[in-house]
């Protein structure tokens, strides 16, 4: 099988400002001169991090769905980011997998930051999402999601070779970010992808980026710092797969099933 190349942007969201930040991440998608597979963008990056999903949310055939399918096509690779999304009468936090040919996949974020009272906003997912692309295994996920071992564990009989996150991390909690990036790449036996925003949103909070790509042994490929920029580089298949054998945990992993979450009823509109 074939490498994959992998792009990713970090970059300073716009407080609730949809059309700006698709504008400036389309200026930082431009600048990626070489053919990539991947295109990986933060969580939520229309708007920050924000609990107005009824003044923010976008319905799944909205402007920003738009902007991506027409990114995905004239890149010929996927496009991953979260967005707030309005389906029926809930709203999510959601993550879009936009293929070339126009179709999409999604993950709705299955842990929900409490703390910033994200529950009673919305909605949370109920399964997760692997994809296969170009040869590839690919599993994203969103943020808070990082924190929790089992939701991201690689499964025995069909495991996955990348692990993504999109994220608002912020700074206040940046050795956590740091430290279990590289903690989900080595227990998972996965090159393991985390990209972050840069700046203050409009609550006052502070990010530094720290937008990483590692591989399989939790070693750095790529770390960013604070800057804004666009990084793209190749993962070797054949690395992978050579350290899988010669090293392979997995098939010692614990079997166990993830039960279904109980559904939190959304707060009142």
């Amino acid at each position: 099988m074939s490498d994959l190349t992998v792009s990713f942007v970090q970059a300073s969201l716009q407080w609730h400002d949809p059309q700006a930040n698709r504008r400036e991440l389309g200026r930082h998608i431009d600048e990626i001169s070489i053919a990539t597979d991947l295109i990986v963008l933060p969580e939520m990056f229309t708007t920050g991090f924000s609990m107005k999903a009824a003044e923010l949310a976008e319905p799944m055939d909205g402007p920003t769905t738009d902007w991506m399918r027409q990114l995905a096509a004239a890149r010929d690779a996927v496009v991953v980011g979260s967005i707030i999304i309005k389906d029926q009468e809930a709203y999510y936090n959601r993550l879009l997998w936009v293929r070339p040919d126009g179709t999409i996949s999604h993950y709705n974020k299955r842990h929900l930051f409490t703390m910033a009272g994200e529950h009673e906003v919305y909605s949370p997912g109920q399964s997760r999402l692997i994809e296969e692309w170009r040869g590839w295994r690919i599993c994203p996920l969103i943020c808070y999601d990082l924190r929790f071992p089992v939701w991201s564990r690689n499964p025995l009989d069909n495991p996955y070779d990348l692990l993504l996150y999109v994220a608002n991390w912020p700074a206040i909690r940046r050795t956590a970010w740091i430290t279990l990036l590289r903690a989900r790449a080595i227990e998972n036996l996965a090159y393991t992808m985390g990209v972050n925003c840069v700046g203050l949103d409009g609550n006052g909070h502070a990010y530094t980026g720290d937008s990483a790509l590692l591989d399989m042994r939790g070693e750095y490929l790529v770390e960013v710092g604070n800057q804004e920029t666009s990084i793209t580089r190749a993962l070797r298949r054949s690395e992978l797969e050579a350290f899988r054998e010669r090293f392979p945990a997995l098939q010692d992993g614990d079997h166990f099933a993830l039960q279904s979450l109980v559904l939190q009823q959304p707060a009142s509109r």
